[in-house]
């Protein structure tokens, strides 16, 4: 659970205690020689506090580093006004117009609190200097609030560093968690894939399989090729992936049964693609392979970015064993290039573009 605290609420607090210490200037103004410069200190400590509490438009607790050198410049000031008009040694003490120095910690502290540690420690670091050298006893800097200034500001340092360290800690926690969550499910996915893979080969292999033990592995032609298209199913099943669908598998396995050869390859240009694009994209393949006469058929996912999901080739060759086509580099098309055009006529009888968000098909059958 997370809980957050509303931004007016710690900057409301620290106002009232920098509205409090101004009250405490005004009520004691009569104990100062003049009150003319205490006035000019208790403008700049008010415009000073306005300009640190001021919000910034960054999401950032940081302070800017213009706005902690004012603050700094008033801590140093305000000591340097007031004390000039007090008696260091008046009988009684100055009671509440000695402000300057809770001021001066308020302030140290409010920019303690927005990470600018240096500018508040070298602020209530001349406080104490200017206290000893003013008062003339080390002593006094308890009875003027010097060392509770100063402790406050160690506080706020303090509780700065541990509320960096605990964020540090739960964004490392969190990302923990989150690589754990991914790790989980990818081994959920991966156990999925193998056990769809698994029953799908086994729905696929079985018959065939219980032919074989029932005969004794005396198959006959027909069977032994039935045999090959099953091996070719499974290894689909393997490169195909995401190319696949019940209708996709019954038409390729018609083909097969035709004398077709079907290679499937997907390189995860589809992988991106929704549910109802991919439906689409597994029926127009469906209707290709259906329809297509070819004694050939190549089909690959085409990269991502493009705008194709899928490519067909169809080919009708005398001779596909002699073919090059799918056993050669990749062409700029996604397909295999034909390294020896010699060895057998073959003729593009088709040649098909699934686009990867229209329902329009491209088919245009071309000779090689």
């Amino acid at each position: 659970m997370n809980v957050k605290l509303p931004r007016w609420l710690p900057i409301g607090l620290a106002a009232l205690f920098s509205l409090y210490h101004l009250l405490l200037a005004a009520v004691s103004l009569d104990v100062p020689e003049h009150p003319a410069p205490i006035v000019v200190a208790m403008a700049l400590y008010g415009i000073a506090t306005a300009v640190v509490l001021y919000p910034t438009r960054s999401k950032s607790l940081t302070l800017p580093v213009w706005m902690a050198s004012i603050a700094l410049g008033v801590a140093v000031i305000l000591p340097l006004i007031v004390a000039s008009q007090l008696d260091p040694h008046a009988k009684g003490g100055n009671g509440y117009a000695t402000w300057y120095v809770a001021a001066v910690g308020t302030l140290m502290v409010i920019v303690s609190t927005r990470r600018r540690h240096g500018f508040a420690w070298v602020g209530v670091g001349f406080l104490v200097v200017h206290s000893i050298i003013w008062s003339g006893d080390f002593a006094e800097l308890a009875s003027l609030g010097v060392v509770g200034s100063v402790s406050w500001v160690a506080i706020s340092h303090a509780l700065q560093a541990t509320l960096a360290r605990a964020s540090r800690d739960t964004r490392e926690f969190i990302r923990a968690e989150q690589e754990a969550a991914d790790w989980q499910a990818a081994q959920e996915a991966h156990v999925n894939e193998r056990q769809f893979r698994l029953l799908q080969t086994g729905r696929t292999a079985r018959p065939m399989l219980q032919r074989i033990v029932a005969t004794g592995g005396d198959l006959s032609p027909a069977e032994r090729q039935e045999c090959l298209n099953l091996e070719g199913a499974i290894r689909d099943e393997i490169r195909g992936r995401r190319l696949l669908s019940d209708d996709v598998r019954r038409e390729v396995m018609a083909a097969r049964r035709r004398g077709t050869i079907v290679s499937l390859l997907d390189e995860g240009g589809i992988d991106d693609l929704e549910d109802a694009e991919l439906d689409r994209v597994h029926r127009e393949l469906a209707d290709a392979i259906r329809d297509s006469a070819a004694d050939r058929l190549i089909i690959r996912t085409v990269a991502t970015g493009g705008e194709y999901a899928v490519t067909v080739v169809g080919l009708s060759s005398e001779d596909l064993e002699s073919s090059a086509l799918g056993s050669s580099t990749a062409g700029d098309d996604g397909f295999d290039d034909d390294e020896d055009d010699d060895d057998g006529e073959d003729e593009v009888s088709l040649w098909l573009q699934i686009p990867r968000s229209r329902t329009v098909v491209f088919q245009e059958p071309v000779d090689a």
